[in-house]
């Protein structure tokens, strides 16, 4: 896992933008992926965020860098909590919660709908795609929208603005640890 993959997929969680980001990457052996994990965990946690593996299979592994303040905000919504609720999540911590996604994963090998809810998507717009099987959606970017489109053009266009800064400051020499925002 390399700071260059961070900054590629996370750049608007480092910038505390949105709550979560996905990656995949592959991997030599499970410790040199563990190593990087408690690299990167202490080297960001200060500034407010986490690195986990979702999944590992194959020398490959989902990572998920999130902002634990920001999600615990998200997922006290009351439709995030049905929804959440309705998939046998328990318990009122996000560590139960991504404990539970992460189990949903494994069983499934496959994304949760619910995922979005962990990655900061409006409510509308996961329960949208859970209801309509991902078809029907008004609009594609970051997420598929079944809400408000114009709504959701805003944070599309910041994330993809941010990314671009992020990686241009990055392929300028700045770290990963600068580039991650306290919040």
């Amino acid at each position: 896992m390399s700071e260059e993959l961070i900054v590629r997929y996370c750049s608007p969680t480092l910038a505390g933008i949105k709550t979560g980001s996905l990656f995949s990457c592959s991997y030599s052996d499970i410790s040199e992926m563990r190593d990087g994990i408690r690299y990167f965990n202490r080297l960001l946690g200060k500034k407010g965020l986490r690195v986990l593996p979702l999944y590992s299979r194959n020398n490959r592994a989902l990572i998920y860098v999130y902002r634990p303040s920001m999600l615990i905000t998200d997922l006290r919504d009351i439709g995030a909590m049905c929804i959440l609720r309705e998939r046998g999540y328990v318990g009122s911590t996000p560590v139960s919660f991504i404990a539970r996604l992460k189990r949903r994963i494994a069983d499934n090998g496959d994304f949760p709908h619910e995922i979005g809810l962990f990655l900061g998507y409006p409510v509308e717009d996961v329960h949208g795609f859970i209801e309509n099987k991902a078809e029907g959606c008004k609009c594609v970017g970051c997420w598929k929208v079944y809400g408000d489109m114009e709504m959701a053009q805003k944070p599309f266009k910041k994330y993809k603005k941010c990314t671009e800064v992020y990686c241009l400051q990055y392929a300028r020499g700045r770290s990963v640890e600068k580039l991650t925002v306290s919040v």
